[in-house]
């Protein structure tokens, strides 16, 4: 509930942006002894914006993940993947082929956006079911963006405000 409306809140400022970049990536996660892949988009300031619990890692999977983040968040400028084949595959049904981006450590973004979440995942131990694997995901993906302040980049008294601000927001929301 609160998840969805912190992530209302945040796309709603983004969809001016002119140059919005995404990075693609999909990682592996235990799912009572299987593995299963998470894709996951992440915008250019390190932002998650969608996550995608699926069996298979093929085409499929990545153009259902692509055209439900795409519904959802707008068109990007340019979206930067690992080299999956997968994404051209989709990127090429899409008719986004010329706005995606490969390099070597071009995706680094995204790779770095999997701390937290392999953090907390062992902390959890593992998951049992698909569903609460990807309500997990999304709810970790708003709630870390909400209080993810990039200290290294303010100052200590203006970090201590955007946190104290966001503690506020999360407090109104909760109650």
């Amino acid at each position: 509930m609160f998840a969805s409306d912190i992530r209302r809140q945040r796309v709603w400022r983004m969809r001016g942006f002119r140059h919005w970049r995404w990075h693609l990536d999909e990682m592996y996660v235990k799912l009572n002894g299987e593995m299963v892949y998470l894709w996951r988009a992440v915008d250019h300031e390190g932002e998650i914006l969608e996550s995608y619990v699926t069996r298979i890692r093929d085409k499929d999977a990545a153009l259902r993940f692509m055209k439900k983040a795409l519904k959802r968040h707008g068109k990007p400028e340019a979206i930067t993947t690992d080299g999956l084949r997968s994404y051209r595959a989709a990127m090429n049904a899409l008719g986004n082929a010329d706005k995606q981006e490969v390099g070597r450590w071009a995706n680094n973004r995204v790779e770095n956006s999997h701390l937290p979440f392999r953090r907390r995942e062992r902390a959890m131990v593992r998951f049992r079911q698909m569903k609460t694997l990807q309500k997990f995901a999304s709810v970790h993906a708003n709630v870390h963006n909400h209080f993810d302040l990039q200290r290294h980049l303010v100052d200590r008294q203006t970090y201590k405000e955007r946190r104290s601000a966001a503690l506020a927001e999360w407090q109104a929301l909760a109650s």
